[in-house]
């Protein structure tokens, strides 16, 4: 949705006066037809939006807003201490345990938490300063009115803000927040819009606000509010997106005096946030408690996301000796027979044992004979993804400087045996650690996604460098007495 337009009713109505303006300039005798004219495009233009409404499928939002209990959030929490577990039992270093022991506990306590977090985002001057002063003093509904007994703190602390769009900042202020108001100026950019659907999808609360509505022509401002809602509708109801003039511009009254002096003089209005506090009493009211255990599964999952980050680091740091040790016995298989098909047996020999032995790290349990056919299944990918020939094709050239290891044959097949043994560890690696903590784990794998990781874990070590440098080693381990010195590698 290419959109960046900022006063669509502005330019636009800019733009019909000076299409007026020109004709008159042209024909005159055409002035008494603009206001036709103008008229005439607004009952089009209103024609065309109603015809829209008409067609228009009425989206549910019904299962995107389903309440959370806290049956589901005690699982989610259940679950994080099982992955801790895991990892106190696996790690010999306990300090890096502690902290994440800390987060565990304070979800605990974020349970029965008792009042409402908000958070205010959005572009620079859509006026977060002045909505946020004004939700603080009076304007929140207070937690007598409420059925669910919720209370809102006035305390500021409660009440996050940011002008900076940026993910890395805004994303823990809307995980950690119950409700976000998006405040807006004007129309959506294309990252806000982004931004806001992003937030839906991951089940975060969002009111879309148009702020400074008093900027507007009062005949405008119902046409950017409608334009908001239709931006917007795929995933925010059309109640979730209110107007307000959090902090309306003062204006100039001329006051007529009885001897025909005139006095002149700045009148503040009153802030307008009806809309936006009658529809948070609407919310808080039907969703108050769900929204705080909305917002504790989400820190949940966010919190099972990191303990297993740091589980799937330790263990890929026990795999990788073992791919490192598993790659030069298929080397040495292969070098010793350099017949040009033995180097992909030789890796589907060294394969199998090297499945059982990353399974077992990974709590993926494999018989021998499931290691020997998970072994086939990954070889017989490698042929059909025409990986064994493009790893010959990119060593090669590489051997071809050195007559000695090149001429015995033997060293080609190796260094592939080898290459091609560490591009199905580490296809494994990234296979297991996406698999072991699925809401329910496969007993066999699946190939379709091996493929997937299996060609990406190709095209990530095809770098040059890598390469020389897996040479360099074959040549030294190989035939260590005719293996001149390879040329630096490139960064």
């Amino acid at each position: 949705m290419p959109f960046t337009l900022r006063k669509p009713i502005l330019v636009g109505g800019l733009g019909l006066s000076l299409s007026i303006g020109l004709l008159e300039i042209l024909h005159p005798a055409s002035g008494h037809w603009s206001s036709l004219i103008t008229w005439g495009a607004v009952a089009i233009g209103s024609g065309f939006w109603w015809l829209k409404q008409q067609t228009q499928k009425p989206i549910d939002f019904s299962a995107r807003l389903q309440p959370i209990d806290r049956t589901a959030v005690e699982q989610a929490i259940a679950q994080v201490e099982t992955v801790l577990d895991h990892l106190n039992t696996e790690a010999a270093d306990s300090l890096k345990l502690a902290p994440l022991r800390s987060q565990l506990a304070q979800l605990q306590q974020e349970l029965d938490r008792n009042e409402i977090r908000f958070a205010l985002v959005g572009g620079k001057s859509s006026g977060k300063t002045a909505l946020k002063q004004q939700l603080v003093a009076s304007a929140l509904p207070k937690g007598a009115d409420l059925p669910t007994q919720f209370s809102i703190s006035d305390t500021p602390a409660l009440f996050t803000e940011t002008s900076d769009r940026a993910q890395a900042i805004i994303a823990p202020v809307a995980q950690n927040s119950d409700l976000l108001l998006f405040v807006t100026a004007g129309d959506l950019t294309l990252s806000e819009f982004e931004l806001i659907q992003q937030w839906v999808n991951q089940k975060q609360r969002v009111l879309l606000v148009f702020n400074k509505q008093d900027q507007y022509l009062p005949t405008d401002r119902p046409a950017v509010l409608q334009q908001l809602r239709q931006r917007v509708q795929d995933f925010l109801a059309p109640e979730d997106v209110v107007a307000i003039a959090a902090n309306p511009a003062p204006f100039k009254v001329r006051q007529i005096q009885e001897d025909g002096t005139t006095i002149e003089r700045q009148e503040q209005p009153a802030p307008d946030l009806a809309p936006l506090t009658t529809r948070l009493a609407q919310v808080l009211t039907a969703q108050g408690q769900p929204l705080v255990y909305t917002t504790v599964q989400r820190q949940a999952t966010a919190l099972k996301q990191s303990v297993i980050a740091e589980l799937n680091l330790l263990r890929r740091d026990r795999t990788l000796p073992l791919i490192e040790q598993a790659q030069w016995i298929a080397a040495a298989a292969a070098f010793a027979n350099p017949m040009p098909s033995l180097d992909l047996l030789a890796t589907a020999a060294v394969n199998a044992q090297l499945i059982a032995d990353i399974g077992g790290i990974y709590k993926q349990s494999f018989t021998i004979d499931q290691a020997k056919a998970a072994a086939s299944a990954i070889a017989s990918l490698m042929i059909k993804l025409g990986l064994v020939e493009l790893s010959s094709q990119a060593i090669a050239p590489l051997l071809k400087s050195h007559a000695l290891t090149y001429v015995a044959g033997g060293t080609l097949q190796g260094v592939s045996a080898a290459y091609l043994t560490r591009i199905a560890g580490l296809t494994l690696v990234e296979y297991f650690e996406e698999q072991s903590w699925t809401a329910t784990p496969a007993k066999e794998l699946q190939l379709d996604r091996l493929g997937e990781k299996l060609k990406l874990v190709f095209q990530a070590n095809q770098r040059l460098a890598f390469l020389q440098g897996l040479v360099k080693q074959g040549i030294d381990r190989l035939a260590p007495s005719a293996a001149p010195a390879l040329p630096a590698a490139e960064a």
